[in-house]
């Protein structure tokens, strides 16, 4: 008996330090392939000017009172127009807007979310600290800034959304 349990434990251990192996090989195999794809396509280094940091700064004056600051802030490059349509959790169409630029996280920063080197939080642009609501803003052509922690729909064309119509039935 005390042979059969000692054979039947070094196959137990055969089985699993094989599938460790396995694992680890797979773990391996996907980094170098990670890499390779990497070094085919580099992440961009000519990026001149960003549309999203563009948006952080007109939304740090905006949401603090500045609105004439935020109005003023000068972009370079031709900003996209984007189109979106905000929904409910049920479907219907809350709005349709028509986007400056693009449209941002509420939740992406100017500066990084960490600790100074003396180990004290390092607040945002307006002083405070902590995360935002999950969700995303933009402003519009006319300027007007809307925040929105919902469902939507965004897209470089225009289209149409027909406000979808829920109807049920007694049983």
């Amino acid at each position: 008996m005390k042979k059969f349990l000692l054979v039947f434990m070094c196959i137990a251990l055969c089985i699993v330090l094989a599938g460790c192996s396995a694992s680890y090989k797979d773990q391996q195999s996907t980094k170098e392939i990670g890499n390779k794809l990497s070094d085919g396509q580099p992440t961009p280094t000519d990026i001149d000017y960003s549309l999203e940091r563009y948006n952080l700064i007109r939304r740090a004056y905006w949401v603090n009172g500045q609105r004439e600051k935020a109005a003023a802030v000068i972009c370079p490059v031709q900003k996209p127009l984007g189109y979106i349509v905000l929904f409910t959790e049920g479907g219907s169409v809350v709005g349709r807007f028509v986007v400056d630029g693009k449209v941002s996280c509420l939740n992406s920063f100017l500066t990084p979310d960490s600790t100074s080197l003396e180990g004290t939080w390092l607040p945002d642009v307006d002083g405070s600290y902590g995360t935002n609501d999950d969700g995303i803003f933009f402003f519009t052509p006319d300027g007007k800034y809307i925040e929105w922690t919902g469902i939507y729909l965004y897209s470089d064309i225009p289209f149409e959304v027909d406000n979808p119509v829920v109807t049920y039935k007694e049983g």
